[in-house]
């Protein structure tokens, strides 16, 4: 059929940042007040962006409920990422926590107050003091919305600096020429329009890829755009291999149970009544960390102490806590149970099992947010005009597993940090260099052949059979049986994209195509998911091999970074920053790992 040329509006600004969670708008409210004309593009409301569902809290050492420093905050990070962690940047991340978060408060989150008035701080899984040997009340929080307190106020701050916002804009790639990214294109689904948006600067915080599972706790809009658009670019993935599962979803929903849950005195029993967790973790129980609680929930379920007609799952218990403090405390996560369980947590436990939670895995960046790509010779080759934040972020903070409330801390510091160095780097009002006459072409005709395809299949049916498999062979425990037929059928999975069909080719608010773009994007990373676990032949945080149940540090102790180019997946290394930035700081060898 014809197709007609489509007419590209034009826009020109000093920085453009896609996405409107936390990150994206730490850092485009941080950029506008520097002075820099900065755009927030984002595909829903930014109040409605993921962050929005964030509950527990944020974590930073301020000492409000007992003795604390970042240096424990430090360690208990680097010792949580079961030491892939890269500890330049953990160091960065957990000393500007202290200011990150005071200036949090002074932007306006209502954070829950201790009768002194201070911010409230709550236990979370491995937070300690003395390194390991005490328990850490480190989690700042807003109640049980910690993530609805801290993305309104930051939406509040954008307003304030005059960030300039295109709500519903669909970013369909990167515009990149010689190496640099120039800006994007993207599709306005209020008019149907296409816009270019040229920057001197372009930052990707469109967060994680969850929806490539079956059973996890992302909104359906969680499908890794950015990640894709960077493969697409040439550029590689970092880490990807490593997906966390959370211990504590609804069963039959996903719906997230905080983790301060269990920070609150919550905790977890199988079919005989035991509080499993002791035999598991015998210092830490219910608060140990996300890997170690997922690995033993699926061991419980799966040597038969589940509960339930299938015994498929476990049980939370809260039904012991004093009322006042549930509705104090946990009132979101009371409401949560109640829709979406059917129980009152007052007088009954709570069916929940693993569920994907957060992707460790993502754009690699340094510690200034500046997207990074590994050639011969150098692993830290800077690409010019482009940064990630957040969870599409590989800045490896979390390397293998990621401790709870550190993802808001995150998002906070290095959206922070990313407003620092455009500040430094980027030139207020700077004539941008004429792009070249082809330069929207590539992504042009993939919107086009995605918009036009008329094959056999529905995009709800790849993406079922692609969200089956991933949940299938890429789960809590991992073998090399699963992971090879998981490539394998993978591979076709994709290969069956060719044969969507997408049943509407019109661009006024076409939800069909939409999501038929989310569904290339999300397989794209899915793929290279599962290279590049069935690559890593160890077990490390919550990559958990059955038939290599130990974590090996001689051949392993190293990022994995992963092409998708021209339909092929190559895999590359780049080195775990195992120094610090500070010289009191000692480096946490693998050699100290203690549980």
């Amino acid at each position: 059929m014809h197709k007609p040329a489509y007419k590209i509006i034009e826009h020109n600004y000093d920085v453009v940042v896609v996405g409107a969670g936390g990150a994206g708008l730490r850092a485009a409210f941080g950029m506008a007040e520097k002075g820099l004309k900065t755009a927030c593009l984002s595909k829903v409301f930014p109040t409605r962006s993921h962050t929005v569902a964030a509950q527990g809290g944020v974590s930073a050492a301020l000492g409000n409920m007992g003795e604390d420093d970042w240096r424990y905050h430090m360690y208990d990070t680097v010792k949580g990422s079961d030491w892939l962690g890269d500890q330049d940047a953990i160091e960065y991340m957990c000393k500007e926590a202290i200011p990150a978060i005071i200036e949090l408060e002074g932007y306006g989150v209502p954070f829950s107050r201790t009768p002194e008035g201070k911010i409230y701080q709550r236990a979370f899984g491995g937070m300690t003091t003395h390194f390991g040997k005490g328990q850490a009340k480190r989690t700042c929080a807003a109640a049980d919305a910690t993530g609805h307190a801290i993305l309104h106020t930051l939406y509040q701050q954008a307003l304030k600096h005059q960030t300039e916002f295109f709500i519903e804009y669909i970013v369909l790639d990167l515009i990149m020429e010689q190496g640099e990214c120039r800006g994007v294109l993207a599709w306005c689904l209020e008019d149907g329009s296409l816009h270019l948006f040229t920057a001197q600067m372009t930052v990707m915080a469109t967060g994680g890829y969850g929806r490539g599972y079956f059973s996890c706790t992302s909104a359906h809009t969680v499908t890794g755009d950015g990640n894709a658009m960077v493969l697409r670019a040439g550029l590689p993935l970092q880490d990807m291999e490593f997906v966390q599962f959370h211990p504590t979803g609804i069963y039959g929903e996903g719906c997230l149970i905080s983790e301060g849950v269990r920070g609150e005195g919550g905790f977890l029993t199988n079919a005989e009544g035991e509080r499993f967790m002791a035999r598991y973790a015998p210092s830490a129980g219910d608060l140990a960390s996300r890997d170690v609680v997922s690995r033993a929930i699926t061991l419980e379920i799966n040597e038969g102490r589940g509960v339930g007609a299938d015994k498929d799952h476990v049980f939370l218990h809260l039904e012991h806590l004093d009322r006042a403090l549930l509705n104090e405390r946990l009132p979101g996560i009371t409401e949560t149970a109640r829709v979406f369980a059917g129980v009152d947590v007052t007088q009954e436990p709570i069916p929940v099992i693993p569920t994907v939670h957060y992707s460790m895995g993502g754009i690699p960046t340094n510690r200034f947010a500046e997207v990074v790509t590994a050639v011969e010779g150098n692993p830290d080759v800077v690409v010019p005009g482009l940064m990630a934040i957040g969870e599409a972020a590989c800045v490896s903070v979390h390397g293998a597993n990621r401790l709870g409330s550190n993802s808001l801390l995150d998002l906070i510091v290095f959206g922070r940090a990313a407003a620092n160095r455009c500040a430094e780097i980027v030139v207020p009002g700077q004539k941008l260099k004429p792009l070249q006459q082809a330069a929207c072409e590539a992504a042009l005709a993939r919107f086009d052949r995605i918009r036009y395809s008329k094959g056999d299949l529905l995009p709800s049916e790849i993406r079922l059979a692609m969200q089956k498999e991933m949940q299938k062979s890429a789960a809590v425990f991992r073998t090399a049986d699963l992971l090879h037929q998981g490539v394998v059928n993978m591979e076709a999975i994709a290969r069956s994209f060719a044969r969507v069909r997408v049943t509407d080719a019109s661009l006024i608010w076409n939800t069909d195509l939409v999501e038929t773009l989310e569904l290339d994007n999300l397989l794209a990373q899915m793929r290279v998911t599962m290279h590049a676990a069935h690559n890593r032949t160890e077990s490390r945080g919550s990559h958990a091999r059955e038939d290599f149940p130990e974590r090996d540090d001689v051949n392993w102790l190293k990022h994995t970074v992963i092409w998708l180019q021209n339909e092929t997946v190559r895999i590359g290394y780049r080195p775990v920053h195992l120094y610090t930035l500070s010289d009191d700081v000692d480096v946490i060898p693998p050699a100290r790992r203690v549980y």
